[in-house]
Formats: C-alpha cells, sequence, structure tokens
C-alpha cells in the first residue's frame, strides 16, 4: 500500500479541531513512529539470525499460560520474512505519522505509544482465547497495531485516495474490501495470516477514537453521504 493521495499526511491535522487545536500549527517531527519502526526492524533482523529468540518472542499460547505474558506484545515486533515486515512498516510509516501528530497534542508521545502498543495487544487477545491451548499455534507481525492506526485514520479521512498496488482507491472502499475479505478468510481458515488480528486491531482503532472524539461518529457519517449523489 502506498500513501494517501494528495494533502493526506497532513489531513488528518485539520479534520477534526477538538483533537488538533489550532494552538498545535506546528511541524511535530514523527519520533515514536521512526522509533518504533526502527526498533521493529532492527529486532526482526536480529531474530531472524537467532532462532532462539525468535522462539522465545513469538506468540505460543502454552508460552503464555506458564507466564510467558511478554508474547503478548513481542510478537508484534518480529516478522516471518523481508516481504510481510516491509509492507507493516512502509503502512506504518506513512499512516502512523498522521496518527502521531493528530493524537500527541491530546493524549502526548507516551499516550500515542500506548495506543500502538495496545493495538498490539488487543488485536491478538481473540486470537489467544481461540487457541489458549493449541500448542501448535503461533503467530507473530504488527498487522494488528498497523490496522489499528490504518482504520482510526480511515475514521478521520474516509474519503482520501490509498494507493493499493498504484491503483487509487478511496479509503472508505477499502476498508469495507479489506473487513468482507478478512471476516471470510478468518472463518475460511487454512491460512498461515491472521485475519482476525486484522480485524480486531482495526475495530480497536476505530473504538479509541471515538471514545477520545464522541463527535467523530457524526462527522464520519457526514462525510460519508457528502460524496454520495
Amino acid at each position: 500500500m502506498l500513501p494517501p493521495a494528495g494533502q493526506a499526511s497532513a489531513g488528518g491535522v485539520f479534520l477534526y479541531s477538538s483533537l488538533y487545536s489550532p494552538r498545535t500549527w506546528h511541524v511535530i517531527v514523527s519520533m515514536i513512529t521512526l522509533s518504533l519502526i526502527a526498533f521493529t526492524v532492527i529486532l526482526s533482523l536480529t531474530a531472524w539470525r537467532s532462532p532462539s529468540l525468535l522462539a522465545s518472542l513469538i506468540y505460543w499460547p502454552p508460552g503464555v499460560a506458564k507466564g510467558q505474558w511478554w508474547r503478548l506484545l513481542t510478537h508484534g515486533f518480529i516478522h516471518a520474512d523481508g516481504t510481510h515486515l516491509l509492507f507493516n512498516m512502509i503502512t506504518f510509516y506513512f499512516f502512523g505519522r498522521v496518527m502521531e501528530q493528530v493524537l500527541t497534542p491530546r493524549i502526548g508521545p507516551l499516550g500515542f505509544l500506548l495506543f500502538y502498543l495496545s493495538g498490539i495487544l488487543v488485536a491478538i487477545l481473540p486470537s489467544h482465547f481461540r487457541h489458549r491451548v493449541d500448542s501448535q499455534y503461533r503467530s507473530l507481525g504488527a498487522s494488528g497495531a498497523v490496522s489499528t492506526m490504518l482504520f482510526a485514520y480511515i475514521l478521520l479521512q474516509p474519503w482520501s485516495l490509498l494507493y493499493v498496488f498504484f491503483v487509487p482507491v478511496p479509503a472508505i472502499i477499502f476498508a469495507v474490501v479489506y473487513v468482507v475479505y478478512s471476516v471470510q478468510a478468518s472463518h475460511r481458515g487454512g491460512s498461515k495470516i491472521n485475519h482476525s488480528a486484522h480485524l480486531w486491531g482495526g475495530a480497536w482503532g476505530v473504538a479509541f477514537m471515538l471514545f477520545l472524539a464522541p463527535g467523530l461518529g457524526p462527522r464520519f457519517f457526514e462525510e460519508l453521504l457528502s460524496k454520495i449523489p
């Protein structure tokens, strides 16, 4: 996925004034987003060279049952391969920067970091409860937290254009197709991709934004209806 078209990198900043007041119209360096990307890349590369490290960080139900609770978070900082890592980090780079600029003035840098970490945790919990006695089940990757950022952004800018494999797609259309595909794929099973984490991560992104600014809900539907003839 490529970045949103036009002014999307700054668009979320001025869409909802209660989240981003005029007093904060200054350049914010996206240090949390960049730091998370750097840490994830370094840890993923290190884990590829050390199978024992990867095994100790990956989400594995029996490990969590033994008290290794860190797996509920650390699995989000390691990836299966270069493609997996690259796709997640590119997507997070574009949407994480926007959401960091939107949210930092309201909840601070630590709040934004916790928002990202909570995306990892919330996204894996349904899988944890479903597979808690499955010793063969494993999950890794930042997709849940990335979906949190992506869907939080879509709530702010439903009609902005996302370039999916170089094809411009309205964000809301992408969201609908993404959710339908993920639900069907999750029910079908047989895939190594944790589609459930994508869905719950995205849902958490929307829920958190609505909790922070309930007025975003009515505004979202106003935005949708404004483009429908």
